[in-house]
C-alpha cells in the first residue's frame, strides 16, 4: 500500500509539473512517457480552467476569453485543486487578482471576483425554507429585542469601493452597460430564491445592521449599534425587505446577558 501511495504521489507531482516523470509510468507504444504525462497535465489544467470559467463568468466577460485563459493558466500554476469537488476550486482568485500585474488597469476586478465567488457559493448552498412572518405574532413584544434571526445559508454581503452591483447587473441578460465607476462604492447582498441567485444593493445602515445579525447579535443589539452610527436607520422596512428576499429562515430567543 505504501508503494502504491508513493507512486500515486509521484504521479500527481508529474501532472502538477513538480517532478520528473516516474520510470514506472507505462507509456503506450504510440507515445513517449513525456507526451503521456503532458496529456494528463492538459486535462488537469483544462478541467480547472473550465471550473474557473463556470465560477467567474463575469470576470471572463470583462477581460475577454483570451485574457481569461492566460489569467487562468497563471492562477492554476500557483493554486492547485485540493478537493475532489471542482465546484470548490477558485476561492483564491480575488486575492490573486489584487497582485496580478496584467490586470492592473481594472482595479475593480478583485472585488468582482469576491462577488462572483459569493454568488457561486450561494448557488450551491444548502436549501432552507423562508420564514413565515406570521410566526412573529407568537412572540411577546417585550421579547423582540431578544430575537436571534437565522439567515439563509446562501446569504452573503460583499462591500467594495467600486459599483460592483451595477457591474454585476450590467452583465445579466437584461442589463445595461452604462456604468459610472466614479459614482463610488456599493455594498452587495447575495441571496438565492427558487434556485436563482440574485444581487441587490444594500445601504450602509442596512449592511451594518445585517452584518451584526449575521455575527449572532440579538435584534436589539444589532439595532442599537446601527442606530448609534446611522440614526435614520429604519428597522421595520429593513426587516420586511430582507424577508421579501428570503433572507430569514427562522428565529430563536437569545438569553439576556
Amino acid at each position: 500500500m505504501n508503494a502504491l501511495h508513493d507512486e500515486l504521489s509521484v504521479f500527481a507531482g508529474n501532472i502538477l509539473g513538480a517532478a520528473q516523470p516516474t520510470p514506472l509510468f507505462d507509456a503506450s507504444t504510440h507515445y513517449t512517457t513525456d507526451i503521456g504525462i503532458e496529456v494528463y497535465r492538459n486535462n488537469y489544467r483544462g478541467n480547472l480552467q473550465d471550473a474557473l470559467a463556470g465560477a467567474y463568468p463575469i470576470i471572463e466577460q470583462l477581460v475577454g476569453a483570451e485574457f481569461f485563459r492566460r489569467l487562468a493558466r497563471d492562477f492554476i500554476s500557483l493554486h492547485g485543486s485540493f478537493s475532489a469537488n471542482l465546484f470548490d476550486y477558485g476561492a483564491e482568485l480575488s486575492d490573486f487578482l489584487m497582485g496580478y500585474a496584467p490586470a492592473h488597469s481594472l482595479p475593480y476586478l478583485s472585488d468582482m471576483a469576491r462577488l462572483e465567488w459569493a454568488c457561486h457559493r450561494a448557488y450551491f448552498a444548502v436549501d432552507a425554507a423562508p420564514l413565515e412572518l406570521v410566526r412573529f405574532t407568537q412572540v411577546a413584544p417585550e421579547e423582540y429585542a431578544n430575537l436571534l434571526l437565522h439567515v439563509h445559508p446562501a446569504c452573503h454581503i460583499v462591500a467594495s469601493a467600486f459599483p460592483i452591483v451595477e457591474i454585476w447587473q450590467a452583465h445579466q441578460p437584461v442589463g445595461t452597460f452604462e456604468i459610472d465607476l466614479a459614482r463610488g462604492g456599493e455594498i452587495a447582498l447575495v441571496i438565492r430564491q427558487d434556485d436563482v441567485v440574485t444581487v441587490r444593493e444594500l445601504t450602509e445602515d442596512e449592511a451594518h445592521w445585517m452584518n451584526g445579525i449575521m455575527q449572532g447579535q440579538r435584534l436589539g443589539e444589532a439595532t442599537d449599534a446601527t442606530l448609534n452610527r446611522h440614526p435614520a436607520f429604519d428597522l421595520q422596512n429593513t426587516l420586511l425587505l430582507l424577508a421579501s428576499l428570503g433572507v430569514w429562515t427562522d428565529f430563536t430567543l437569545g438569553e439576556l446577558s
